[in-house]
């Protein structure tokens, strides 16, 4: 017996709703996903605020940057 991961009963559910409430469904899940990814970010850079400010890290030109990545 295969056992069913939540994912897939979720699925499974939301092809139980009609069409409109799945439209719903998934406008919600974006606006939420949209939501926690912008409150990430702002969380990244006030971190990237606090390391500059207490000297742990240093501006560098975006070419600097460049040679970094590609080093």
């Amino acid at each position: 017996m295969v056992v069913e991961t939540n994912f897939a009963k979720i699925l499974d559910a939301a092809e139980q709703l009609v069409i409109e409430e799945q439209e719903d469904l998934i406008r919600i899940l974006q606006s939420r996903l949209r939501d926690h990814r912008r409150f990430e970010l702002i969380r990244e850079v006030k971190e990237a605020r606090q390391e500059f400010a207490l000297g742990q890290c240093k501006p560098i030109t975006p070419e600097q940057l460049m040679e970094e990545l590609l080093a």
